[in-house]
């Protein structure tokens, strides 16, 4: 079908849908929300049947990055509800999703792409991706985008390869020179280190002796559970076991690309399973705190959630990630007792941090070629690229979880910096009334399911915020508000100590990484005999990195890591290996340019 011929059919459907308003009884959903400039509409909105609907709109958004499966539910069911008329179902990649809608034709009615690579390239290839300068379909519904992000619709035209925009990348910024924020903070219980007498901690030897020591100090949780040094999770796995990839990121400054990690300052790939590389070194670091006891043994099973648990009630000390540190940890209950996790980096490291692109990020927004509302779903996409979009994914509603203050900066309500501190928290009865409709709504489920479980994000979350007129960024530790005194005294023992107000600031001060965004660069499709090695590598690598961190002793530790070598040679590994390299050398060649 063309997509002329499906404008016609949806502007039929659109006049049906209008013959039935003056008999529908639910209030007409807002068509200019946003709080930046016209984001969301058509030059006359209130005539514009396309956006302006009376009735629901069921919308399927298929995303490579959800961790979620079915409808949309909660707050943002909520507020998406009121704001489009949309009901949104979350289709995640799994068990062949992606080849299966590329054979049925039909990708859904909004794409998200996990990266801009061989993927993408093929939906465009195939045709199944909108064109959004189609019918002035960004002109019309897509002002803020267009009018925001120029460059980084063009780094999608020139990633396209034919001369068309189908989206935009993530992690924008409207102006260079901006790094994101440090997601790679290192929070330590920082009551227990001072309890400890503050031990250097040097390198990542360092960091066992010192959680060895938290532990003898500390060894339960809140619940009266045994207490670890860490505590992680499989789900987030891809071609490298997540956590060591990650580690070692946070320690070396290097970035993750295929089967190795990229160093960006000079462009050298160190593949994951050189027996003296970061990849190595990282899973060894798992090891020494398996085989003293310091390791959650149930890492390897858990989810995610049961990890969250586990922080949220004291049983983990240590986190590489704030979202699962320290953003888990410092709870009232736990700022009441005088708790408190604060970042503490290795003298030795260097942590990575990414930049921030006017070009955007490889993780693509896009449309489906075959929805039969290409203008709603740029609508919603547009108004999520606001300043209030943004901030919506991240904190919730505005008014009722943030909003800004007198003097133009960022602050959580109440009951906002409480979802976001305890994701788990309960909204069932929390009423909010709409600013936009003003309808009053009770909401239910936890803050958490209820973020947009489409999982991506538009600006980056270190990038400065226009609409805040205290120049603060989206991310909250930048919010005055949110920088006052400390919380308690453990905190502000932290900050007298490391001479900082806050973790960004510190992060700030210690040896890092800027990783830079290349916004044009993408990864080409792998020939077919290549994914099928690539494929069975993986396998082989995932698997023997967990046995790797749950092996008995340093014998056992070198005996599988040279056992995963073989085995992955024998799939065909240094074919991997050298396709990874060639990336390197091509991403960095383009980067220096």
């Amino acid at each position: 079908m063309k997509k002329t011929t499906k404008k016609l059919l949806a502007l039929l459907l659109s006049a049906v849908l209008l013959l039935g308003l003056l008999a529908a009884c639910a209030p007409a959903a807002n068509p200019n929300p946003g709080s930046s400039g016209n984001p969301g509409s058509s030059t006359n909105p209130e005539d514009d049947p396309l956006i302006n609907n009376k009735e629901t709109i069921k919308l399927t958004i298929f995303s490579q990055t959800a961790n979620w499966s079915g409808a949309q539910t909660g707050w943002a069911a909520t507020l998406f509800k009121d704001l489009f008329n949309v009901e949104l179902n979350i289709i995640p990649d799994t068990d062949g999703a992606y080849q299966t809608r590329m054979e049925k034709g039909d990708l859904g009615d909004i794409v998200i792409w996990g990266t801009n690579g061989d993927q993408y390239a093929n939906a465009v290839k195939a045709g199944l991706l909108f064109d959004w300068e189609e019918e002035d379909l960004l002109d019309n519904y897509g002002k803020y985008i267009k009018e925001t992000f120029p460059k980084a619709l063009e780094a999608n035209r020139e990633i396209s390869g034919d001369g068309h925009v189908y989206g935009t990348g993530y992690a924008l910024v409207d102006k260079a020179g901006q790094h994101d924020t440090f997601i790679y903070d290192w929070g330590i219980r920082w009551d227990l280190y001072k309890e400890l007498g503050y031990p250097e901690v040097k390198d990542l030897d360092g960091m066992v002796d010192l959680l060895a020591k938290m532990k003898e100090a500390c060894p339960t949780g809140d619940d009266g559970k045994n207490a670890y040094g860490m505590s992680i999770w499989s789900a987030w796995d891809g071609n490298l076991a997540m956590y060591p990839k990650a580690l070692a990121s946070a320690y070396y400054g290097y970035d993750e690309l295929g089967y190795g990690l990229y160093n960006s300052e000079n462009g050298e790939f160190y593949d994951c399973l050189d027996p003296s590389g970061p990849y190595v070194e990282a899973l060894r670091f798992f090891n020494k705190l398996y085989q003293k006891g310091l390791l959650d043994p149930d890492s390897m099973t858990q989810t995610y959630e049961n990890m969250m648990a586990k922080v949220t009630n004291g049983n983990v000390f240590f986190s590489i990630f704030d979202y699962a540190g320290s953003q888990l940890f410092n709870t009232q209950k736990h700022v009441d007792e005088n708790k408190f996790m604060c970042p503490l980096v290795p003298t030795d490291a260097s942590v990575v941090v990414y930049g921030l692109s006017e070009g955007g990020n490889d993780r693509i927004w896009s449309i489906g070629a075959n929805t039969l509302y290409p203008e709603k779903c740029m609508q919603i996409i547009n108004w999520l690229h606001t300043p209030e979009g943004a901030m919506t994914i991240w904190y919730g509603i505005k008014g009722l979880m943030w909003d800004y203050d007198a003097n133009g900066g960022t602050v959580f309500t109440d009951l906002g910096r409480t979802c976001y501190f305890a994701p788990t928290t309960d909204l069932a009865g929390t009423q909010w009334t709409s600013p936009y409709s003003g309808e009053t709504y009770t909401l239910d489920g936890t803050f958490n399911d209820g973020k947009l479980q489409a999982n991506n994000i538009t600006w980056g979350f270190g990038a400065e915020n226009p609409d805040s007129a205290a120049g603060e960024c989206f991310h909250y530790s930048t919010w005055q508000s949110f920088l006052g005194e400390a919380q308690n005294d453990t905190e502000k023992d932290w900050r007298e100590r490391v001479k900082a107000d806050g973790t960004q600031a510190y992060m700030n001060t210690v040896n890092y990484t800027t990783v830079p965004v290349v916004s044009t660069y993408h990864e080409p499709p792998r020939e077919a005999e290549l994914e099928l090695k690539w494929n069975q590598v993986k396998t082989t690598v995932v698997n023997g990195s967990w046995n790797a961190m749950y092996a008995k002793s340093d014998a056992e530790f070198d005996s599988i890591v040279a056992k995963m070598k073989t085995d992955a040679d024998s799939y065909g590994y240094e074919d991997c290996v050298t396709w990874c390299r060639e990336r390197a050398a091509e991403k960095f060649a383009m980067q220096e340019k």
